[in-house]
């Protein structure tokens, strides 16, 4: 995990399979209640908390992995190995539990050994990067091998310093969680304002005067704004073998977002097969529509003037009439909640909740003049600008403090927030109380416990 100067001296050289057991057997009554901790239990962040249900030893004993208070689970299995599914084992029924077969289980060797200590080494950067790099077996369910995990290697503290360690892991880790997890509430905050925006441009109130659209502006309908509308080529006209690696683009759902062209998927057919389909060509600034709404509508501008685009099936196209309105505001109406809601009352389908465009085009809206709308998409313009400067700015400060995480880790490992305290106590980390001593005192227990070499064969032989 460190290379050998990056520690200080007072720490000793090993791997984990040195200082742990790896996967033990729990020995208990099949009667006793324990904790049961399926892979969607486990959490991802430092701090996260390990839930569990209760079950009867004896029906999870044999089929699960066991473990127990005090242990440290891990994910092994991609992906939820790379998502840092990790936990200490805590408050388990009778101080026992088994989980899913694709965790690997870490016990401290001896009660010296901190499981705080062994967490933080499986949540390091290096430990999942080389996990990651290690893993065997076949695509979708490839794992970080036993020997990777035994042989990893690893600075350890004396005992004393470990403790202080995962305290001061403790409490830096938790702040950065704390500032991790209000940062991601900002997105949900701007999501309420950008909806507010969009209300208040359907409204009118983005001019200051509610009577821009009011009475004197009455409803029509969608299809009295376009010159024309239409979905995209269905069944045989055109098929998922008509994908080339490159000519004309196609529109599929996976690029309408929420005000949103996404530009990340891209799909082509060639041109000959876009001459049988070119009363499809997209112009700029034509209205992109998905027919699948769900949660939200999803609804975008055609970004491209000197590009040649169809749309695909499901992918309405509205061209507006730009002498009655503006293709900006009729998307700022059709993404409100008032549109949301009106579009909702006519969806078909339970799995996949769609509308069609005959509904899409018959609904109405109160549309003001063209000079009042182009005030209104001024001004939304600018209020999306500030939300989309402040997103940019808290994922930058996300990026940031996920950095942060990994950096106190690997500051913990060298050895720099404790150097301080080790300058204070030398006598905690000298000794008997060195790191080596402890080591020591490890390997000498386990030769204790491992049974001489034939011993069973002699037993027999001498019952015999």
């Amino acid at each position: 995990m460190t290379e050998e100067n990056d520690a200080p001296e007072s720490w000793a050289q090993c791997t984990l399979a040195d200082i742990v057991l790896l996967n033990p057997k729990n020995e208990a009554s099949a009667e006793q209640t324990a904790g049961f901790v399926p892979m969607a239990l486990a959490p991802t962040d430092y701090h996260g908390t390990l839930q569990h249900e209760e079950k009867m030893w004896g029906e999870i004993k044999k089929s699960y992995t066991n473990f127990a208070d005090g242990d440290v689970i891990f994910a092994k299995v991609t992906p939820c190995f790379e998502n840092g599914k990790a936990a200490i084992v805590r408050d388990m029924p009778s101080g026992i539990g088994a989980g899913s077969s694709e965790f690997y289980v870490l016990r401290p060797a001896c009660e010296e050994v901190s499981p705080n200590l062994i967490f933080a080494i499986v949540k390091t950067q290096a430990f999942m990067q080389q996990g990651a790099e290690n893993m065997t077996g076949a695509v979708g369910l490839r794992r970080v091998p036993r020997a990777f995990v035994e042989s990893f290697p690893i600075a350890l503290p004396p005992a004393a310093e470990q403790k202080v360690i995962a305290d001061k892991l403790g409490i830096l880790l938790a702040q950065v969680e704390n500032t991790k997890s209000r940062l991601e509430r900002i997105p949900k905050i701007l999501k309420r304002f950008r909806q507010s925006i969009l209300a208040a441009a359907a409204s009118g109130q983005l001019t200051g005067d509610r009577e821009a659209v009011d009475e004197r502006c009455p409803a029509t309908k969608l299809a009295n704004l376009c010159t024309t509308a239409f979905d995209g080529p269905f069944g045989s006209k055109l098929k998922s073998s008509d994908y080339t690696g490159g000519g004309v683009g196609v529109v599929r759902l996976e690029n309408i977002r929420h005000l949103r062209f996404d530009q990340s998927k891209k799909t082509f057919i060639s041109e000959d097969k876009y001459l049988t389909l070119a009363k499809n060509k997209l112009e700029k600034n034509d209205i992109l529509f998905s027919s699948f709404v769900d949660e939200e509508v999803r609804a975008c501008l055609f970004p491209f003037d000197k590009l040649t685009f169809i749309n695909k099936a499901d992918c309405f196209c509205l061209r507006i009439n730009q002498k009655e309105a503006l293709p900006e505001f009729v998307l700022y109406l059709l993404t409100s909640q008032a549109s949301y809601a009106q579009i909702k009352e006519h969806v078909q389908g339970i799995t996949r909740p769609r509308v069609n465009l005959k509904i899409l085009k018959s609904l109405e809206f109160s549309v003001p003049p063209i000079q009042t709308q182009a005030v209104i998409v001024r001004k939304a313009d600018q209020l999306f600008a500030y939300a989309d400067r402040i997103e940019q700015q808290v994922n930058a400060a996300l990026t940031r403090v996920n950095n942060l995480t990994q950096s106190i880790l690997s500051k913990a490992f060298r050895g720099e927030l404790t150097e301080q305290w080790r300058m204070e106590n030398p006598e905690l980390i000298s000794g008997g109380n060195s790191a080596e001593a402890l080591l020591d005192r490890i390997r000498a227990e386990r030769a204790k416990q491992k049974p001489a070499r034939g011993g069973r064969r002699k037993k027999e032989a001498t019952k015999a």
